[in-house]
């Protein structure tokens, strides 16, 4: 990118900030209680389909500070961005930074090719509306989250040749902080007299809406694109206020300038997305105007 941005440009897009991955962590958090404390005050149909929708989407967000973290941008220290990702982001949600890395970095060399391990997100669009409404029947109504979760702790139960010791050891090392972090949760929300809040409001949710949003991210960012062209092996989608609330927060529909240039921070892509649309470059780029045309796209009939 040195041949369309400058030294000063460059310095703008790349620059990482802790204040910018702490501020989104506290966001994020701070939405997730802000939704748990409105059905703890006010419990009714309404207020709990609300909460699912806005706290399944901010568990999506904390999918994409792992992410962030993965690619070292929450943080200038890297021990401390490393610590931010894991403990109030990747373990909350049962995931682990150091793993995505290893995968996320290989999905970025191998993109659209074929041992891509994301191919397999995006390969199957477009498709039939019947077969998308399937999808997201199976997504909210928790069939997708129960069958990936139980896969998870199925794997991480090792399997029955093993010692009992090796299988808890094992379960320890790959679920045991996750475990820990979610044990806390329930726990805290205990001690406040809403127990209820942590299977209702936070399984639930992981489950359900976080499982169709995140598919749905799936299908913009890579579904039905350009691969043999370097500008166009990902999507950019555009978000409005409503399309951030519940699909794509914290900049992830930024996805073709992460491509791009992949050490930019996800607060700084709108800037990048800015730059490129000043210098004429924007129309290279692979775009949708909203996720309803994401949809469309991915099952035109």
């Amino acid at each position: 990118m040195n041949t369309y941005f400058d030294r000063a440009e460059m310095r703008a897009v790349t620059e990482r900030s802790t204040a910018w991955g702490v501020f989104m962590i506290v966001h994020c958090w701070a939405v997730i209680a802000a939704a748990m404390a409105l059905v703890a005050w006010l419990p009714n149909p309404l207020t709990i389909l609300l909460a699912i929708a806005i706290i399944g989407t901010r568990q999506l967000g904390l999918a994409i500070l792992v992410h962030e973290g993965a690619h070292g941008g929450l943080a200038t220290n890297e021990k401390l961005n490393l610590w931010l990702s894991q403990w109030l982001c990747a373990y909350p949600t049962f995931s682990e930074t150091l793993a995505y890395r290893r995968y996320h970095m290989k999905h970025h060399r191998l993109t659209q090719m074929r041992e891509d391990p994301d191919l397999s997100l995006s390969a199957p669009f477009p498709t039939t509306r019947a077969s998308i409404k399937r999808k997201i029947i199976r997504d909210l109504t928790g069939q997708t989250g129960f069958k990936q979760r139980r896969a998870q702790f199925m794997a991480a139960l090792g399997t029955p040749d093993m010692a009992m010791g090796d299988r808890v050891r094992l379960f320890g090392a790959k679920l045991g902080r996750a475990f820990a972090v979610n044990i806390a949760m329930a726990a805290g929300l205990a001690a406040l007299g809403y127990w209820w809040l942590y299977p209702l409001l936070w399984i639930v949710p992981l489950l359900t809406w976080h499982m169709l949003v995140t598919r749905i991210r799936n299908i913009a960012e890579h579904a039905m694109v350009h691969d043999a062209d370097p500008w166009r092996i990902a999507r950019t989608t555009h978000a409005n206020w409503l399309g951030r609330a519940f699909i794509a927060p914290y900049y992830v529909n930024y996805h073709a300038e992460h491509h791009i240039m992949l050490y930019v921070p996800c607060y700084r892509l709108p800037l990048m997305h800015r730059l490129l649309d000043a210098k004429g470059l924007k129309p290279k780029l692979e775009t949708l105007p909203g996720y309803a045309a994401v949809l469309r796209m991915a099952a035109p009939a």
